[in-house]
């Protein structure tokens, strides 16, 4: 079992202590939700042998199969980490993405439609100048954050949100140039939005979104798709960018090459299609995409995107609806679409990811790190040795709903909370006890 050290405000917490809400289920925004319900995943606290799957709860669709072996409740490794957690800085507001800065301080972006400077002493600066506003509703706001691969000579950033306009909302990315002050604060200089999601729509929930910067230095942008019925079958619409991965370059426009770019009635910037709400995305050692998305009552998918496939939602799912129905005719495979590499059921509630590379967790090398919402820790998935297939997983327990996660200049794993009832985060480093 893996061994724990928490310094938490100079508190050792136990394992033990560690509970989980009823309610577990969660499309990404606050959880227990009235509308979400549904069996409670593990946690990673639960004495799971090392070689068994740390999934010991019941599936919410017990009837449902795997396609093929381990594509779910793939076994712990045979070593498990150990972990030491401190906390590097709280009573932050509540945020939604962090990035690192060349200087070793980290730029997060606040839900309500801020952006702050948090320096090596774990203290926010003031609000930045210059940040759009945002329909920061349920599940809206400020959301995503990258830097541009030429950061330390432009200061450009790009970042997404829920953009108000008025035929509804939508999700936009934005670009501007960061310019910090003297007193921890800045500006953002030259702002503008280079893309929208289309339609606009008069909701609150499954915006996505996720930015990763290809190694050619293009974008792609992971979406959602509103969530609600209808709306959710435009996923399968390629003349709508909801629930789809986008392809475009740093100024908003179509990569040539797109799969769709000279398809009659298509948009040209879509990349794949068929997908429920991605919160999680990124790039593993050979430059591949990946993504995790919230499925329904159970069915949460990691994927590996790829040109023109389709994914399947809202036709083929793992899962089941909130009210414990099927989701349209209940099917887990059709031809022409594609199946997860991976599912969870009950759902982890993914949100953040990042590809661990780093001396610190050696047992790590290689693996994605996913924050995870309802499982109130880190999900550790360990990738076969094609990288195709997911071989082990595991799960590190930290007692909070995790929005975001990066592996740090210093080797070390940096996951960022989210307290809905207090509205604020605390950002958590992760190092080894060994």
């Amino acid at each position: 079992m893996t061994r724990f050290s928490l310094l938490l405000a100079g508190t050792v917490l136990s394992a033990g202590a560690w509970l989980m809400p009823a309610h577990a289920q969660s499309t990404g925004d606050d959880s227990p939700l009235d509308h979400v319900d549904g069996q409670p995943p593990a946690e990673g606290t639960e004495g799971v042998p090392a070689g068994e799957p740390v999934e010991t709860e019941a599936p919410n669709a017990p009837d449902q199969q795997a396609a093929f072996p381990d594509q779910s409740r793939a076994p712990q490794p045979a070593e498990l980490a150990d972990v030491t957690v401190e906390t590097v800085a709280d009573a932050l507001p509540r945020l939604w993405s962090m990035e690192f800065l060349p200087d070793g301080t980290m730029l997060v972006a606040a839900k309500e439609g801020a952006l702050h400077i948090v320096s090596a002493e774990g203290e926010a600066g003031p609000a930045i100048s210059g940040v759009p506003e945002v329909d920061s509703r349920e599940q809206g706001g400020l959301l995503d954050l990258a830097l541009a691969p030429d950061f330390e000579t432009s200061g450009r950033i790009y970042y997404t949100f829920s953009e108000p306009g008025e035929e509804g909302n939508h999700t936009a990315l934005g670009t501007a140039v960061l310019t910090a002050d003297e007193a921890g604060g800045g500006a953002l200089e030259e702002a503008r939005v280079i893309w929208r999601q289309t339609p606009s729509y008069e909701g609150n929930k499954h915006f996505g979104s996720r930015i990763v910067f290809s190694p050619e230095g293009n974008i792609f942008v992971a979406l959602g798709e509103r969530s609600d019925d209808p709306i959710r079958e435009m996923s399968q619409d390629l003349a709508s960018t909801l629930g789809k991965v986008v392809h475009i370059t740093p100024e908003g426009e179509p990569v040539e090459g797109n799969p769709f770019i000279d398809q009659e009635g298509a948009l040209p910037e879509i990349w794949s299609y068929g997908h429920r709400n991605i919160q999680s995305a990124a790039l593993d050692g050979e430059g591949r995409l990946w993504t995790v998305e919230h499925g329904p009552r159970g069915g949460d998918e990691l994927n590996r995107p790829e040109a023109g496939l389709n994914y399947g939602w809202p036709v083929i799912t793992y899962g089941l609806e909130y009210n414990g129905g099927e989701v349209g005719e209940g099917i887990t495979e059709q031809d022409g679409m594609e199946q997860p590499v991976y599912f969870w059921d009950p759902v982890i509630a993914p949100s953040g990811m990042a590809l661990y590379e780093g001396e610190e967790f050696p047992s790590w090398d290689g693996a994605f790190l996913i924050g995870g919402l309802v499982t109130t820790g880190l999900v550790v998935v360990h990738m076969d040795e094609a990288g195709e297939r997911v071989a082990f997983e595991e799960r590190i327990p930290l007692d909070a709903r995790i929005r975001d996660v990066r592996v740090g200049p210093d080797g070390a794993v940096y996951a960022l909370t989210e307290d809905a009832g207090s509205d604020s985060s605390t950002i958590l480093r992760l190092t080894s006890a060994d």
